[in-house]
């Protein structure tokens, strides 16, 4: 059920045109920027985007311009997260083709984050959501204390029925204006 709900909205978010996208991206953006989780937050954590998901480029920016500190993950085997403070010149592409931070990172403990901006696949309206099938933020989550939101295309927004080790998150942000 689960990967057959992968396959088909990662499928829908591939088939957004290339015209509309930086403009869903840009609204999803401005919404997350102007949202009190982000204004009060002094440490926020996100993710460095494939294509086909909403990108973060130009969050990770402004999050920089207003004085806040950037947090990126870094994965190990078997599920384990941690975040580390963003340095663009630590990138390196991984096997998946994302680009991760490697070296001498500069991690940053759960306690010290004030808003994690959580990436999915799938989301229900009241934050449940699927990832890509890791566990990685579900099992990071678990005892996160702090603020969570996720930007979605409406695509991305369905209905199941969330697993016990499920963690949603607080928020999500639709954007439904520009398709």
């Amino acid at each position: 059920m689960k990967s057959e709900l992968r396959k088909q909205v990662l499928h829908e978010m591939k088939a957004i045109s290339q015209e509309q996208k930086p403009a869903i991206d840009q609204a999803l953006t401005e919404w997350l920027l102007h949202h009190p989780f982000y204004q009060e937050a002094k440490v926020i954590a996100t993710y460095l985007s494939f294509p086909h998901e909403f990108q973060t480029r130009e969050l990770i920016e402004q999050v920089l311009k207003d004085g806040k500190k950037v947090l990126i993950p870094k994965t190990y085997p078997k599920g384990r997260m941690e975040f580390v403070v963003y340095n663009p010149q630590q990138l390196v592409k991984t096997s998946f083709g994302l680009l991760e931070p490697q070296g001498e990172l500069e991690v940053v403990e759960a306690s010290q984050i004030d808003l994690i901006h959580v990436p999915g696949l799938a989301f229900t309206t009241e934050g449940c959501r699927i990832g890509y099938g890791g566990g990685y933020y579900d099992r990071y989550l678990e005892h996160f204390t702090g603020h969570t939101l996720s930007t979605v295309y409406p695509c991305q927004v369905q209905d199941f029925i969330p697993e016990n080790h499920d963690i949603p998150v607080q928020e999500v942000l639709i954007d439904e204006g520009n398709i």
